[in-house]
Formats: C-alpha cells, sequence, structure tokens
C-alpha cells in the first residue's frame, strides 16, 4: 500500500516516514495547525476576560469579599468552567480562581467572590 501526501493526496516516493510530498504541503499543514491552536486559546481568553470582568463588577473596587447567589452570576453568562487555577484552602474548600478573584461555592445557592489583595 502506498502512503499519499496528508494535503494533496499525491503519492509520497522517498523514505518510508515522510508525510508531505513538499514543502509547501508541510508548511500549509502546519500553519494551519497553528490557526486552529491560537483561536482555541483566543475563545478561552475571552472566556477568561468576560469572567474576571463579571466578578470585579460584582465585587467592586472597595470590597474585598461578597456572598451572592449563584443565579446572579448565571444571568450574567458566567463561565463556572472557565478558571485559570484553583487553591483549596485548610478547611477542604476548593476557590476557582480567575486571575486575582476567586470564588467558591459556599452552598447550592450561594457563591463567595475574594479578591486577592
Amino acid at each position: 500500500m502506498k502512503k499519499t501526501c496528508k494535503i494533496c493526496k499525491k503519492i509520497l516516493r522517498g523514505r518510508t516516514d515522510k508525510l508531505f510530498c513538499s514543502v509547501g504541503c508541510k508548511n500549509y499543514y502546519h500553519t494551519q495547525l497553528r490557526k486552529a491552536s491560537n483561536r482555541a486559546a483566543q475563545q478561552i481568553d475571552e472566556y477568561l476576560k468576560r469572567n474576571h470582568g463579571i466578578l470585579l463588577e460584582l465585587i467592586g473596587k472597595n470590597k474585598t469579599q461578597i456572598k451572592i447567589y449563584r443565579t446572579r452570576l448565571e444571568q450574567k453568562k458566567f463561565r463556572f468552567k472557565y478558571h485559570t487555577h484553583f487553591h483549596i484552602n485548610s478547611k477542604g474548600k476548593m476557590f476557582h480562581y480567575v486571575y486575582d478573584i476567586a470564588w467558591m461555592e459556599f452552598s447550592d445557592d450561594e457563591i463567595l467572590i475574594v479578591k486577592k489583595s
């Protein structure tokens, strides 16, 4: 069975581990791969920035923490799935961070938002 180029489907000649028939096909493949990867990263970054903006708006400039209802975040289209990192405190509670602001599920209905100072 003869191998074909990943891009143009021409029959490959030469080395047995060859994937592309030319430098042009190879460059095209990797350019498209980078574009797809960059689009995904940009989309996630937009979600993170939006989440951060929502948390910042709710907590305000002068407060360090606030307790709100989960529905309020959901109304503002907060995406709970997207956060930058998390921290588990000494009591076993998990804080989900979006850059410098964290949120924790306080109960089924309430969310605690904490701003790192």
